[in-house]
C-alpha cells in the first residue's frame, strides 16, 4: 500500500494560504462597499459558487450570498481552522464562523465547514465547492 501525502505544487503561483484568508476576509466584511470589492478583486467574473444553502454565480451572486450568510450568522466571525491544502489550481480548507467571544475561549465552533476552490489562470477564485460539516438548527 502507498501513503499518502499532501502535495502543496500549484500551477499557478497562487498563495492559497493567503487566498483563503482574503476570502474569509470577504465573509468578514460587513461594509457593502467594501464587500463588492473584496469579491471583484478575489473572484472572476463568471466564478461560481455552489454549497449545500446556495448555488449562485457572478460577482453580484456571490455578494449576495455573502451578505445573507452575514445576516444569517449575525455577530459570527470567519476564521480559517488549520492548514490550507492545495495543488495545482485548487485548494481546499476548513472554516469556522463564531461570536468573538467563542474564539476568545478557544472553544469550537459552532459552524464548520469545508470549501474546495479552484482558480482561474490569473489567481482569482472560479469555483467554490462548498459543504457544512456543522450548522446549528435554525
Amino acid at each position: 500500500m502507498t501513503e499518502m501525502t499532501t502535495r502543496t505544487e500549484t500551477t499557478t503561483g497562487t498563495d492559497f494560504t493567503a487566498l483563503a484568508e482574503r476570502y474569509v476576509a470577504a465573509f468578514n466584511e460587513t461594509d457593502p462597499a467594501a464587500r463588492k470589492r473584496l469579491v471583484a478583486d478575489l473572484f472572476s467574473s463568471g466564478s461560481r459558487y455552489v454549497d449545500p444553502l446556495a448555488d449562485v454565480t457572478g460577482h453580484d451572486g456571490v455578494d449576495g450570498f455573502l451578505g445573507a450568510a452575514q445576516e444569517t450568522l449575525a455577530g459570527c466571525e470567519f476564521r480559517v481552522l488549520g492548514d490550507v491544502d492545495a495543488h495545482h489550481d485548487r485548494a481546499r480548507f476548513r472554516w469556522g464562523a463564531a461570536p468573538p467571544a467563542v474564539w476568545a475561549d478557544g472553544a469550537e465552533p459552532p459552524v464548520i465547514g469545508f470549501d474546495v476552490v479552484v482558480v482561474d489562470p490569473d489567481g482569482r477564485i472560479d469555483q467554490v465547492h462548498g459543504f457544512l460539516d456543522r450548522m446549528p438548527a435554525a
